[in-house]
């Protein structure tokens, strides 16, 4: 929401204020959400992009996708012929998990390569 508040004179002389409320859409807010993301996505590969150089790993591809973890991930696995899929695990709950589901869940009995899942300490 944007207000803005101006102050004018009329032909009378008289001050008159004008009050207008404009309320942001869609197509206002989505592109500022959509730049703040793309930003997000380049500051999150390039520490693992500065501990590849570091260790002299050299073939390593970065790609950023957007959608559902949950088939993001599987999509990769099949579109890389990845030979093994490493997801981390919050350790939540059966409750928790049963209302947020579960990533590493689901990438268990959908992906069909090799799987580790690393639970937190």
């Amino acid at each position: 929401m944007v207000r803005l508040d101006k102050v004018h004179t009329n032909e009378n002389g008289a001050k008159e204020k004008l009050d207008c409320t404009l309320f942001a859409g869609a197509s206002v807010v989505l592109p500022i959400v959509g730049s703040d993301l793309r930003k997000a996505a380049t500051l999150a590969t390039e520490k693992p992009k500065k501990i590849c150089d570091s260790k002299s790993v050299h073939q390593v591809e970065f790609e950023v996708v957007e959608g559902d973890a949950r088939n993001v991930l599987c999509e990769a696995v099949e579109k890389h012929r990845a030979a093994i899929l490493v997801v981390s695990s919050h350790g939540y709950g059966a409750l928790k998990r049963a209302f947020l589901g579960s990533l590493s869940d689901y990438c268990i009995h959908k992906s069909s390569c090799s799987r580790v899942i690393v639970k937190k300490p």
